[in-house]
Parts: structure tokens; sequence; C-alpha cells
């Protein structure tokens, strides 16, 4: 739910990809004329760069952030009968990777500054079944990892650049969708990990469980990267640094300009996917301000209809966040005059 205004817009990918050229193009040309558009050598490079990146041993190109999840999970086993905990603050995808395994997603509620689960409730929510928790870095900013005593896969779709690469996690999972902050020019996703083991099972599984010479050891699907998709985020990848550092210039704009605004709670290595406040009369505040604006999320997923038949416990900090929550325009290709327009309007 994004508003138009005659001012800054939320995001504006055009001026992303002219930001890119020529080398943008010259990637995609170098595909084309190459014949070879799955699981080649720019999947390869691009993989080896992306890990190097994220200070881990192995970066696994998938079709998007959503299999990155689901795949990440199952190369652990994880299926029927099994739960996976589940900040409900979050955007669907997560909760629709644990379902695409067949296990049972759990919802627990996040904390009132950070949006990022509560580690305490996480803890309640372990039972027998219990077999991994996903912590989700909302908006850009790291989460806690609860410690409960199963396995932590991150959902990274929004934190390119600010996890820790000493994480006790087994793996992190990233998207590329457009909007993000690494964002391709279609769908994909990552599976980051320094166990080669798993990593060998994701690869497996990305290609309906083929290994060699024709042999298919598991029943699984297509989870492909296209070579094109991977030539053109290694060309962003270049440029990622330079992009974050940017957002969270923007965002120090905006808490100078507006210290009383309610805004996420800040953290040193939060790379600002989205900058994004709590209001209270929210829509009546959108209709006014002067620049783009837009809602990430306005339902918590206690409040999905698809997702009721999995809510055990209220949670009302997720809910409270899903009702008033507010993203400001934070890309880097924003001019220095377009944030002085948001600053000024900002109360």
């Amino acid at each position: 739910m994004t508003t138009k205004t005659a001012g800054p817009p939320v995001i504006d990918l055009a001026r992303r990809t002219a930001s890119l050229q020529p080398d943008l193009g010259e990637a995609i040309d170098r595909v084309v004329r190459s014949g070879r558009y799955l699981l080649g050598p720019e999947t390869e490079a691009f993989e080896a760069e992306f890990a190097a990146f994220c200070g881990r041993r192995h970066a696994v190109a998938v079709a998007s952030g959503t299999e990155a999840l689901r795949l990440g999970l199952r190369a652990q086993g994880i299926g029927a009968g099994d739960e996976v905990i589940v900040p409900a603050f979050t955007a669907v995808p997560t909760a629709a990777a644990v379902c695409a395994t067949g296990a049972v997603p759990v919802f627990v509620d996040v904390e009132p500054d950070t949006a990022t689960v509560d580690t305490g409730a996480a803890a309640a929510a372990v039972t027998v079944r219990t077999r991994a928790v996903i912590p989700v870095h909302l908006y850009g900013r790291p989460s806690a990892l609860p410690d409960v005593g199963v396995p932590i896969l991150e959902d990274a779709a929004q934190a390119h650049g600010a996890l820790d690469a000493d994480a006790p996690s087994v793996a992190a999972a990233y998207s590329f969708y457009p909007t993000k902050n690494l964002g391709g020019i279609g769908d994909g996703g990552a599976v980051v990990t320094d166990d080669g083991e798993l990593a060998a099972k994701v690869r497996l599984l990305r290609a309906h469980g083929l290994s060699d010479a024709y042999q298919h050891t598991v029943v699984s699907g297509n989870s492909r990267l296209s070579e094109v998709e991977a030539a053109a985020l290694s060309v962003g990848l270049r440029r990622l640094p330079e992009w974050n550092a940017r957002r969270q210039a923007i965002a120090r704009a905006y808490r100078d300009a507006a210290p009383d605004l309610r805004w996420q709670e800040p953290h040193d290595r939060h790379v600002y996917h989205l900058c994004v406040a709590r209001v209270g009369d929210r829509e009546e505040w959108r209709s006014r301000v002067p620049f783009g604006t837009a809602v990430h999320y306005a339902r918590a997923l206690t409040q999905q209809a698809a997702y009721e038949q999995f809510v055990r416990a209220p949670c009302p900090e997720s809910e409270s966040w899903a009702g008033e929550c507010v993203s400001l325009p934070c890309f880097p290709e924003m001019t220095d005059d377009e944030i002085e327009v948001v600053c000024r309007a900002l109360p």
C-alpha cells in the first residue's frame, strides 16, 4: 500500500537501473551472447562473490527469497509434523516457506521497539516438535537470535550487509527481489552458510534432485536462478556498500529532523532496506505529507486469513506495529533536495 505524491517516491527502481549503466547492459549482453542461461559461470561467480561479501564459505543461488527459506529448512530435514518458530510481524513469505515444507509455523510476538522477534516469547513457544527458529532482520535491522536449542535459519531478505558473519546460525536466506538493497532485474534468492553439507543439499534440491549422470537422488522441484539475473546481481554487488551507506545517511537525516517520531530502534549495522516510523493516525498522516509513503506490513501474520489457523497465542506488539508502521522514502538514488523535502515535512 503506497501513496502517490508529487514529492519524493518511496523508491524509484528506474534510477537504480540507470546508475548501473553501461555495466548492467554489458553484463546482460554477455550472457545473451554466451548461449548459457542457467547454472553457468555467471551464477558460479556471483555465488562466490556473495559468499565472500557475507563472510561465509558458501552461497547457493536460488529462484527467490521464499525458496531460500524453504530449501534452507528442507536441507535440514524439516517437514511434515515439525514446527518452526516465526515472528508474527514479518512478510507473509516467511510463514509461506515453512508451510511449503509441510511444517507448521508457530507465531511469536516481537519487541515493541525493534519489531524483531521477542526471544523470551520464542523460548516459551518451544515444544517437542520444534525443529527450527527463523528470526527476521526486519527492515534491515539485525534481530536477536533466539537460543532455544534448535537450529537458527536467519531471514535476511531485507538485510544485505547487516548480518554478523560469526552468528551461531546454520544459514541465512536472502532475497534479491528488485526493491531489496541488492535487488535484481527479476526474482532471486540465496542460501548462505558455512556448512558445506547443507550447501550441497540446497544445490541438489534447487534442480530436481539431480546429482550427475542423470541421477535424481531426491524428489524436488526447480528453483534455479538465471544467468542473466546472476550477472545483474554481480554488477549491483559492487555498489552495495556504497548504497547501504547512503541509506544509513538518509535515515540519520530523518531522525535528526524528527527525533520525537517513534522510529524503529537504531542499530549499528542497520542497513535500512526500509526506514520505518510508527504513527498513531497513520492514514491521516500519510494523506498530508508531501512525499510518498508505504506500509510494511498492514497486517501481522496473526491477522492474515490464510494463517489464522496457526495462531496459538496473542501477539499484541506485532499487531500494534501493523497498525502504525509507515515506510518513508529511503533509497540510494534520492537527491539531497528530496531528502530535505522529507526532513522539512516531518513533525
